[in-house]
């Protein structure tokens, strides 16, 4: 691996031209953005980026790019991935629903969505057949998708109309009948809905929240591993991000904590007592109750995932030379997974496949970009194209 002095002069006069603080220090540099392991596959790593995303293997010990070309999603990043026991990779784009049959190497659009916006796409804890997906194009019904085969044929739930935009869906751990999404309403109303027969019929409540000024995008973000009916959303107004947490399936909220940073993401403990949330530049911690505490690392770009007991976050190569790491004591203490300039090259697919197609090629300027090394291992440049 080469050493931090190695970047590229490029990345280092960005950071220079930007506010010289940890805060919105990223500038358009590249940079994770969100960690999935691949279920009951604890040594596969899928981490997207702001460049495509990266794959490892071998329990984070080689990591290989795929670029956004060869996955297809255009100007829709995805915010989340999601890793089947099947070998599936399936990302939901805000417009397309993404899906990779074969670890990464080839990419397809689901035809089923063709007509809409897939908004959000959530997994069964334990079977993995079944998912759910939610939509959120304007001026069309719009509601909840179930599939019962890995995501192959989708149907609507009862939870389906015009005048409706969800933002998520996410299916309870402790109970997998126990179904939540949120979105907005004519007017702008904020709206939550519950199903507790696994989408067969919904309940649906509006939340004003009038201790806000002008609130918007009701998210529901993470449902509590243990109790069914305490859900955690997201909502903004006014430059802020506030956190709260339903203990009644979504009945009433009750603010958490208020955040001045961009929401990435959040997480839970086991037990559902401990909260863990990623902003673009700080990583938190603390009490279901609240208030969260601040973390010294990462300073920049937190995303978060909890597998077990092991906590795995993005972080920035620009500000603490890591761009993932896993820390075995809930967030105190990290051990770096990769750097950016740590990156192996492409990912290797067989011949013909969109990844091995399209990325090669790309590979030198991204190499540039972040200081990695151009062909390593001894690997041979690709051919020059017909």
């Amino acid at each position: 691996m080469k050493p931090r002095t190695a970047v590229s002069w490029r990345i280092l006069t960005l950071l220079a031209l930007g506010s010289g603080a940890t805060a919105h220090a990223h500038a358009g540099l590249p940079e994770t953005s969100n960690v999935a392991m691949r279920r009951g596959h604890p040594e596969d790593f899928f981490v997207g980026a702001t460049f495509g995303a990266v794959i490892s293997r071998d329990s984070g010990q080689t990591w290989r790019w795929i670029c956004p070309e060869a996955m297809g999603y255009a100007g829709w990043r995805p915010s989340e991935f999601l890793w089947r026991e099947a070998g599936d990779i399936m990302a939901a784009t805000g417009s397309a629903l993404l899906r990779s049959p074969d670890g990464g190497c080839s990419w397809n659009t689901h035809p089923y969505f063709k007509d809409t916006w897939v908004s959000a796409v959530a997994a069964h804890p334990t079977d993995d057949r079944i998912l759910y997906a939610s939509t959120h194009k304007t001026n069309i019904a719009n509601g909840v998708y179930r599939s019962g085969d890995g995501g192959e044929t989708w149907e609507p739930t009862s939870l389906m109309r015009k005048g409706l935009k969800l933002f998520a869906v996410r299916v309870s751990p402790a109970d997998p009948r126990r179904i939540y999404a949120s979105g907005e309403g004519d007017e702008g109303k904020l709206l939550f809905f519950r199903s507790e027969d696994a989408g067969d019929t919904w309940a649906e409540i509006e939340h004003p929240l009038p201790a806000l000024l002008r609130p918007y995008e009701l998210v529901v973000t993470v449902a509590d591993p243990v109790s069914a009916d305490t859900v955690w959303v997201r909502v903004l107004a006014q430059g802020y991000t506030y956190l709260m947490r339903s203990d009644d399936g979504g009945r009433t909220l009750v603010q958490v904590y208020e955040l001045d940073d961009q929401f990435i993401n959040m997480d839970l403990s086991a037990d559902g007592s401990t909260v863990w949330v990623g902003t673009l530049n700080y990583f938190f911690r603390g009490p279901r109750t609240g208030p969260l505490q601040k973390l010294g690392l990462p300073t920049g770009n937190a995303c978060v995932l909890r597998d077990g007991e092991t906590l795995y976050g993005c972080g920035s190569t620009w500000l603490h030379d890591w761009a993932l790491a896993r820390s075995r004591d809930q967030g105190t203490t990290w051990e770096p997974l990769f750097t950016l300039y740590g990156i192996k090259g492409t990912q290797h697919c067989p011949q013909g496949t969109p990844v091995q197609s399209l990325c090669p090629s790309r590979w030198p300027q991204l190499a540039e970009q972040l200081g990695a090394e151009l062909y390593p291992d001894g690997e041979e440049p690709p051919p020059p194209p017909p």
